[in-house]
């Protein structure tokens, strides 16, 4: 089996070791590719010795985002350890799933979620620990310099799994392979430019591909260096990106309107940045022109978790004349619009989006059912629904069949249902995503009861309240005799629009 370089920071420090690899806002903490390195030797061999922690081996985070979690990850892909982490809103209930799933050989949690931790019930053969016993790693003076890790990996090893919400209401464990962030680092260098002189603030939460594979580890496979913050805060994100000269920006359309709103906005001095990068939903032409204006050109793009995450890109001359559009398929990207019967869309047809790249999944994590039905031949089925113009640009008509997005976080309507029907009163639920200005989406869910139960939609909240993440828990409920089917027999969620 070939052996495949997957150490990038040891070739940093290598080549320029006393360049900026890496920063904490919250500490003022900042290390140079030279001693970034030999700190996550050091934790390397301490995972290895002390946690006895081997090649596919796997280690489970509970944590918001932080320097000890990017350490663990750099240290995790010497040895060959598999890094899992977890979506910190999640209630315990979710995270036994999670865990009953992953069987990983060590949880490691923030301090701050210790409670979540005593309730767990499928711990199973996992060693629980604080994250507080990685923080050594990062500041305190290393005793002799450590001897270099040489593990060598396949391009097919798995370095990460990735939890994403599943239409059948259970979450799949999306494997994120060495070839993966190999070449999706190579798409983002040739449709971004990016290079060894760049820098970027890092927020977007570490349980997303996004933490990590829109800019981190392509950065990292460059040279690149990061800011790291727990959180997306526009007036501090402002702030640095004038005193950092940040060269490129990454976030959502909701975090472009909440920078753009921001009082520091106006006089805020960023004309080192290059471009933003903006993915998730079509930017709106008012917001994009309010960029433009200060001179910050817009790139629009489109990605999943099992594929890339960088798949389109739309060049920022474009992003006026093709609104709405997602661009072409990066480089090492193959796409196709296909049919309900596997027939491949003329121009302007509505039809399931189709990837094929060394960027693809090889699949969901112990769920061949699942891997069999995204995958054929190689092409991965998205699941989104787009068109193709005549020029060849993509645009994106509905997500996923039935999910919407509250705050960032896609929700599936058969999870949250699937919870609802525990409840002994509930004989028929239905939830679709209805607008709100804040989050852009909320769910509301709609309620058969069954006969002879009373029950008010006060007491249901009660019931879902605090064993659903929040993100997920509906913000309306409607108790209603019944709920409309369609010719199929299936919830017409059209009609309950």
């Amino acid at each position: 089996m070939q052996m495949f370089e997957t150490d990038w920071i040891a070739r940093w420090a290598l080549y320029t070791p006393n360049k900026l690899a890496l920063r904490e806002y919250q500490r003022s903490l900042e290390w140079r590719y030279g001693e970034l390195n030999e700190r996550l030797d050091a934790l390397a061999h301490f995972l290895k010795d002390e946690w006895q922690l081997k090649k596919g081996d796997r280690i489970a985070v509970f944590s918001k985002n932080n320097a000890e979690y990017v350490f663990l990850f750099f240290a995790c892909v010497k040895l060959g350890v598999i890094l899992v982490p977890f979506n910190f809103r999640l209630m315990p209930r979710e995270i036994d799933l999670l865990l009953g799933d992953a069987e990983p050989n060590v949880l490691l949690y923030e301090n701050e979620f210790e409670q979540q931790m005593h309730q767990l019930q499928s711990i199973g053969k996992a060693k629980l620990f604080s994250l507080d016993l990685i923080t050594p790693f990062l500041t305190d003076k290393l005793e002799e310099k450590p001897i270099p890790t040489t593990a060598q990996h396949a391009e097919s090893d798995t370095v990460m799994i990735l939890y994403t919400s599943g239409t059948t209401g259970l979450s799949k464990g999306a494997i994120i392979t060495h070839k993966m962030l190999f070449w999706n680092s190579v798409n983002t260098a040739l449709r971004l430019d990016i290079n060894s002189s760049d820098h970027t603030q890092s927020y977007a939460p570490f349980f997303h591909t996004g933490g990590w594979n829109v800019l981190l580890t392509p950065f990292i496979h460059h040279g690149a260096s990061h800011t790291l913050l727990p959180g997306f805060d526009p007036e501090v994100i402002l702030e640095l990106m004038q005193e950092e000269r940040t060269t490129l920006l990454f976030g959502v359309p909701t975090m472009m309107q909440m920078l753009a709103d921001s009082p520091l906005f106006k006089d805020a001095d960023l004309s080192s940045v290059r471009y933003a990068i903006v993915g998730g939903s079509p930017m709106p032409i008012p917001l994009i022109n309010i960029w433009h204006k200060k001179g910050i050109a817009i790139r629009q793009g489109y990605g999943l978790t099992e594929v890339g995450p960088n798949c389109f890109s739309l060049h920022q001359d474009d992003a006026i004349r093709k609104r709405g559009s997602i661009g072409f398929p990066n480089f090492y990207i193959q796409a196709k619009v296909m049919d309900d019967y596997g027939i491949e869309c003329s121009d302007n047809t509505v039809g399931e989006l189709w990837l094929k790249s060394p960027v693809v999944t090889p699949g969901y994590w112990r769920n061949d059912e699942a891997t069999i039905a995204s995958i054929t031949d190689g092409w991965f089925h998205t699941g989104d629904m787009v068109t193709r113009d005549e020029d060849g640009f993509y645009f994106v008509v509905d997500r996923k069949k039935n999910m919407y997005i509250s705050g960032g976080e896609n929700v599936y309507p058969a999870e949250v249902e699937a919870f609802f029907y525990t409840h002994p009163a509930v004989k028929e639920v239905a939830i679709i995503g209805v607008s709100d200005d804040k989050w852009g989406e909320v769910g509301k869910a709609f309620v058969v009861l069954c006969e002879g139960m009373a029950v008010s939609s006060d007491e249901l909240f009660e019931f879902v309240r605090g064993r659903l993440a929040k993100f997920k828990t509906p913000k309306y409920i409607e108790i209603v005799n019944e709920i409309p089917k369609n010719e199929a027999g299936k919830i017409d969620r059209k009609k309950l629009k």
